[in-house]
């Protein structure tokens, strides 16, 4: 659905402070929620525009990440859709319509793209690697704090990246293409299926305070361990 859309501007509606759904958003979010229901019955799903409860078992669905990227035609858009098992992600998925990506991965069973290549990440040194990051857009409270991590990473790391769609960083910095990743307030939806990718990739994932799983209060660093260290150590405010 969102490919049929085409890049280019599109209409939005606002949810709140830099919030914004588009037509596309709850047409494809309508397409993955009955194929889901279909070929699942019976299993939860918690979806961005619906909404639901946050399942110990069943789905969590993004049908549109990076909306606001969508509206004004930039591509880097993102679908995603996992399985949590006891609240962890355990099947996930994410596809860049615009860009000709699709990965996914499964427990234990590895990370995977398009081509059927195995994602494996390497341990960069923390002063060569690029990293990702999101802006807590819809909480400006929490700006300060960001702009003070962003500071002490970039006193780490060689280079920074703002994409603007948060299952792209996690799915990018899987594949290798960032080094690492890190924001604050995310939505389970945002990073479930992205988590699974970096974790099967070889990667980790935690919050900021380096509890290690899917984080529940959505401020997630992801990468291979020596970044995810450097980067835990500016979350961390050292």
């Amino acid at each position: 659905m969102i490919k049929a859309a085409g890049v280019g501007f599109h209409p939005t509606e606002s949810k709140g402070y830099g919030d914004y759904v588009t037509a596309v958003d709850r047409e494809s979010e309508e397409v993955v929620v009955r194929i889901l229901s279909s070929v699942f019955p019976g299993l939860a799903i918690l979806a961005e525009e619906t909404g639901g409860s946050l399942p110990e078992r069943g789905w969590v669905v993004d049908p549109l990440d990076g909306t606001t990227n969508f509206s004004r035609g930039f591509p880097m858009v993102g679908v995603s859709v996992a399985l949590l098992e006891g609240g962890e992600p355990v099947v996930g998925a994410v596809h860049a319509p615009f860009l000709g990506f699709t990965f996914t991965a499964s427990v234990g069973e590895g990370a995977h793209d398009q081509t059927g290549r195995r994602l494996q990440l390497g341990d960069p040194e923390p002063r060569q690697a690029v990293v990702a990051t999101g802006f807590p857009f819809k909480t400006p409270d929490e700006i300060p704090r960001l702009v003070g991590t962003v500071e002490r990473v970039l006193r780490r790391v060689e280079d920074l990246r703002r994409p603007g769609a948060a299952s792209l960083d996690l799915a990018f910095t899987a594949a290798g293409v960032f080094d690492g990743f890190f924001e604050l307030g995310l939505k389970v939806w945002d990073i479930a299926a992205g988590a699974l990718l970096v974790t099967e990739a070889g990667g980790l994932v935690s919050d900021w305070e380096g509890r290690e799983g899917l984080p529940k209060n959505g401020n997630i660093v992801a990468a291979p361990a020596r970044v995810h260290a450097a980067l835990l150590e500016a979350t961390r405010g050292g």
